[in-house]
């Protein structure tokens, strides 16, 4: 790890009041993107339409060649191979992932990073073996506090070069539902999400979510690497330490009625009855009660609730509209079973983290 001049990487910065998407933001539109929300309609979503965000380039890793190292405080080191992996006990569980700065371009002013929208978000069937046994095996040390997972994705951010690194607490890291995981709903992986294996940590936003996984070390001090006590902070000042980003706060969007306008996204539905569908989804807890505002939060429904199919995946909500001629702006709000709360408008920190304020569609009725 090093560090390079401010030629390479700029530092983190607030975009200027009048300041529109740099080139720079619009190079990371474009190698990643989000999840179209007429997707919606799928309660898995198929892979090439599931988001995606990628730190650095996508590593060349053959399956063939590829170990993942299992090290540190433990009391015996493992070096497994693919096929090790694939012959312990399967598990496939159904989780909502979503990437922590989800909506970062509508803050005001704007935190100068990748310019998501609401899209950063999708549902797949994630097929792997528990992360827990496998740390049970290298027999982890009755000192161990953290547990660091590094992918294969190597660059530089803000001047650090770096491995991709992510730390959880070893409590975290022995829940019995956190995987290591080679396939995506039923098949494997695709290069783009993590092959051949990634974690997945239900729950938490995407950042946890280690792709191009090759190594695992159990510490016995707290995870001091970059992606946890620099990136993925909520703060208001640059050289505040800010609050860990952790699990993710409810949310509910809107499946976009009508059709679309091709540049504006302004929706176009008939006057009449219009059945409003969505999805929510907390990594708290799980949804309990979903509102929609027709009139742009001046007056709020109960949804329709679908069944929730598992407990970190996201849930259907379904609401009928008597739409009469005008334009309108909808939204949709969702809190869980934990108490946790959609906000209506946005809460501003300066890397545009965990926000989950509601998503504003624009309806004309015609």
């Amino acid at each position: 790890m090093g560090t390079v001049d401010q030629w390479v990487s700029a530092p983190a910065r607030i975009a200027d009041p009048d300041e529109g998407i740099s080139v720079d933001e619009l190079r990371l539109a474009a190698r990643n993107h989000g999840m179209p929300l007429e997707a919606l309609r799928y309660d898995v979503t198929p892979p090439g339409l599931h988001y995606l965000l990628t730190h650095y380039d996508i590593p060349a890793l053959d399956p063939a060649d590829w170990r993942l190292t299992v090290s540190g405080a433990v009391t015996r080191p493992l070096s497994l191979s693919l096929a090790d992996l694939r012959i312990r006990p399967r598990v496939t569980r159904r989780v909502t992932l979503e990437c922590a700065g989800n909506g970062r371009a509508r803050l005001l002013p704007r935190p100068v990073s990748q310019p998501w929208l609401d899209e950063a978000v999708g549902t797949a069937e994630w097929t792997g073996t528990p992360l827990a046994a496998v740390l049970a095996e290298a027999g982890v040390a009755a000192t161990a506090v953290d547990v660091a997972f590094t992918g294969a994705d190597h660059g530089i951010e803000r001047g650090v070069e770096q491995d991709y690194r992510r730390g959880l607490t070893l409590a975290e890291a022995m829940r019995d539902d956190v995987l290591l995981v080679d396939e995506m709903n039923g098949a494997p992986l695709l290069p783009q999400h993590g092959a051949p294996v990634r974690l997945i940590v239900p729950g938490w936003y995407g950042m946890a979510q280690v792709k191009w996984l090759v190594g695992i070390e159990v510490l016995e001090t707290e995870f001091d690497g970059y992606q946890n006590v620099t990136s993925y902070r909520v703060k208001q000042e640059p050289d505040e330490p800010g609050e860990p980003v952790t699990r993710i706060m409810p949310k509910a969007l809107i499946q976009p009625p009508g059709v679309p306008d091709f540049q504006s996204r302004v929706r176009v539905v008939d006057h009449g009855p219009v059945v409003l569908t969505g999805r929510a989804w907390s990594g708290w807890a799980p949804v309990d009660a979903v509102e929609i505002s027709i009139d742009d939060g001046a007056g709020w429904r109960p949804a329709e609730l679908g069944p929730q199919p598992a407990p970190y995946a996201w849930r259907s909500w379904r609401c009928r509209w008597d739409a009469v001629p005008g334009r309108y702006e909808l939204r949709a709000r969702a809190r869980d079973a934990a108490g946790n709360e959609q906000p209506v408008g946005p809460a501003w920190n300066r890397q545009g983290m965990a926000n989950n304020h509601a998503q504003r569609v624009t309806v004309v009725v015609r």
